[in-house]
């Protein structure tokens, strides 16, 4: 069931970004682009409005004297002004380099420092303040530019101070940005995104403007996103699933309402009523559980009607998705649950969702099934920074749960030795900052990108991914292990799951480490009498451990032998990406899990 698409629009990309956006002002000027919280209201501006902002922004930029392919950095959270920068930058011939506004004063002076950038765009005083503090070690750094921070007005300036600088400099050369944007080469430096890493310092990856270009015209081609759509955009901007959506949005030009905290994904869903959105897995693992606890604290018949609601409404999906007829008495059973329950989860999300889509993370096909039964499609991707996030993507009209879609059109994906996944097309990275023995090891020696991922190609070009090679690993019986398929599984049955950690290499038997996600817990400590006791407290309970027994049992029923899980944990805490334990993509760091918890995960293996 393949959906087959044109592949010759990659001979017609645009040649950059700069001249992709210049293209879309051009074309959609009256129409709304993107659309922000200013305090407690939104605010709204059209292509016109954000054209003529960057215009200025990147006048500012030429004018302070960045020249082609300097370095700029944007240390800053998901907003308005995060994009504007990186536009500013696109239209002046520079390279933006990415700085997650989690990361620590070190790391962000190592970035920086690498990446030679000349200006920084940073959000605030506390970004600020990190670049301060390591100002001697940054000698190409001439001019930072602040959102919110306290400008000094010499090194620190604010943006409308850096707008007014290409306001002057647009008066002696008004056509300079349509030159700079026709100038810019496809192979020129677009971006240098720092990954995160587990172990050692970040890479910089080398993205060229063909990479983005190529990656929002495959959308495009596939007839997924219009104009008339909108987006809600939280993903962090610092990283390579936020930075493709955008230039999905270039392509395609639908409008996007931005807001990067986390906190109000759900309270904006309602007030925004997007079409679509992107997401981590974790974000719908959450949203599934906090509905079906929600669900479970009513109890009596309306919990009763929920669970035979989804009984139901996964029983018609699957019908509809093998091709089968659906039976009558089945259909308006269907019809009424759609009216009582499912409508009523798609209302959560604003009512008007054409399909989410979820990446940089595998996402449980059970949950994913959850929401289709509730009407709500999840379109899994897959992809990864050094080649620009987009690898392959389920179509709306052509998906197979549990995998993560075909290759996008123009590129190409083969199962190599191992069953590592491989990539090669348009999109895939120039190579890693300053970093030559590391890009030769990411390519094979006939130039395909080595994606380090376990997976298998079926009869239709479906990608499936089954884990991490590195992260595999082998009892002291002999048996191979993929703890991130059975981690998965937990986290669909126990809707009060936020981590699940299996760890088992070269010992007898396999055990978790577990933490249970603090809103839920909240509402959990509130039904059963605890509502005076800290999470800790909570989650060191006898009543806890002996709830959560009960779905690990569920788990190891659903487990080969030696999967299943003989002893667990449950931490005092959450992890987070402040303590170094995730990801800012909200991925665990395994192996820095492992090394906070090691006495505690030996402990579980003594006799």
């Amino acid at each position: 069931m393949p959906v087959i698409h044109d592949t010759s629009f990659v001979d017609h990309l645009a040649p950059n970004m700069a001249v992709q956006f210049l293209d879309r002002v051009a074309a959609s000027s009256a129409a709304e682009a993107f659309r922000f919280p200013r305090g407690e209201a939104w605010e709204s501006v059209t292509w016109a409005q954000a054209g003529e902002r960057v215009r200025r922004l990147a006048a500012g930029l030429l004018a302070l004297g960045l020249e082609s392919e300097q370095r700029v950095g944007i240390a800053a959270g998901t907003r308005y002004e995060w994009i504007l920068s990186d536009l500013a930058v696109m239209c002046a011939g520079g390279a933006t380099t990415t700085v997650y506004p989690t990361t620590n004063a070190p790391d962000v002076a190592y970035i920086l420092g690498d990446a030679e950038c000349r200006i920084v765009f940073a959000e605030d005083d506390e970004q600020l303040a990190k670049i301060r503090g390591h100002k001697n070690e940054l000698p190409h750094l001439m001019k930072v530019v602040t959102f919110d921070g306290a400008a000094d007005g010499d090194w620190v300036i604010t943006m409308d101070h850096l707008a007014e600088l290409g306001e002057k400099y647009l008066a002696d050369h008004p056509d300079v940005i349509e030159k700079t944007a026709q100038a810019i080469k496809p192979e020129q430096l677009a971006t240098l995104i720092y990954t995160s890493g587990t172990t050692g310092r970040p890479k910089g990856v080398r993205l060229q403007h063909r990479s983005w270009v190529y990656e929002g015209a495959a959308i495009q081609a596939q007839d997924i996103l219009h104009e008339e759509d909108l987006q809600f955009l939280w993903l962090p901007m610092a990283h390579s699933f936020g930075k493709v959506l955008l230039s999905s949005q270039l392509a395609c030009g639908f409008a996007t309402a931005i807001d990067g905290r986390i906190d109000k994904i759900v309270e904006n869903l309602g007030i925004v009523k997007p079409t679509f959105m992107g997401a981590a897995p974790r974000i719908f693992e959450k949203a599934h559980g906090r509905i079906v606890t929600m669900q479970a604290a009513e109890g009596g018949a309306k919990e009763k009607l929920f669970k035979k609601a989804f009984e139901v409404g996964i029983k018609v999906d699957r019908l509809k998705r093998d091709g089968k007829s659906v039976p009558l008495g089945l259909k308006l059973q269907h019809g009424l649950f759609d009216k009582l329950v499912f409508s009523k989860v798609r209302d959560r999300f604003g009512g008007r969702v054409r399909f989410f889509i979820s990446g940089s993370a595998a996402l449980n096909q059970e949950i994913a099934e959850w929401f289709n039964a509730a009407g709500i499609l999840i379109l899994e991707g897959y992809g990864m920074t050094e080649n620009a996030a987009g690898a392959t993507v389920n179509h709306p009209d052509g998906y197979k749960m549990g995998t993560v879609g075909p290759a996008l059109p123009g590129a190409q994906v083969r199962i190599g030795k191992g069953d590592e996944v491989q990539i090669k097309g348009p999109h895939v990275m120039e190579g890693y900052h300053n970093l030559p023995e590391e890009t030769a090891k990411a390519f094979t020696e006939d130039g395909w990108l080595r994606t380090g991922d376990k997976g298998s190609l079926d009869a239709d070009g479906f990608l499936t991914i089954t884990g991490r090679i590195k992260d595999l690993f082998k009892t002291s019986g002999g048996k191979y292990i993929a703890p991130s398929a059975i981690e998965s599984k937990f986290k669909a049955l126990c809707p009060y799951t936020s981590q699940f950690m299996v760890f088992g290499n070269e010992r007898n038997y396999c055990v978790a480490l577990i933490t249970l996600d603090p809103d839920a817990m909240a509402a959990w400590a509130g039904e059963n009498g605890m509502a005076d006791k800290s999470y800790s407290e909570v989650v060191a309970s006898p009543q806890v451990k002996e709830m959560v027994a009960g779905y690990v049992e569920q788990l190891n029923g659903r487990l080969n032998r030696w999967e299943t899980i003989k002893k667990w944990e449950i931490l005092d805490h959450d992890l987070t990406i402040e303590s170094g334990e995730l990801t800012p993509s909200m991925k665990v760091k395994r192996n820095v899990v492992e090394d906070n918890n090691k006495a505690r995960i030996d402990a579980l293996y003594a006799s």
